[in-house]
């Protein structure tokens, strides 16, 4: 188990040395939120959950986050908008909100 941890709604979740959730399965909405003010999200806005639930369905499905290519094809917004949403980054703001591990070479 991790010595980092973040508490949500009571819950520990435990987290790498990034911060990124190390048990996906233990993600939920009010993660994310508790992450966004971290990453420089003010407000979770539709958009927002556009990409994190496409991230999360894209993990789920295939145990990797998706390239950023693919994420912006599928999401219909440009890297410019991502970075807009995510001031992180696609990888470190949105897939840390959205729950996954952290990305290796991928978003």
């Amino acid at each position: 188990m991790s010595e980092f941890m973040k508490v949500v709604d009571g819950v520990e979740l435990p987290l790498d040395e990034d911060g990124f959730l190390q048990e996906p399965e233990m993600w939920s909405e009010a993660v994310a939120v508790a992450f966004a003010g971290d990453e420089g999200v003010e407000e979770m806005t539709d958009e927002h959950w556009k990409v994190v639930n496409y991230l999360r369905e894209y993990y789920l499905k295939n145990k990797i986050a998706p390239m950023v290519r693919r994420l912006c094809k599928e999401t219909g917004f440009n890297v410019k908008k991502i970075y807009e949403l995510f001031p992180s980054g696609p990888a470190k703001g949105a897939c840390k909100l959205a729950g996954l591990p952290k990305p290796t070479g991928c978003v």
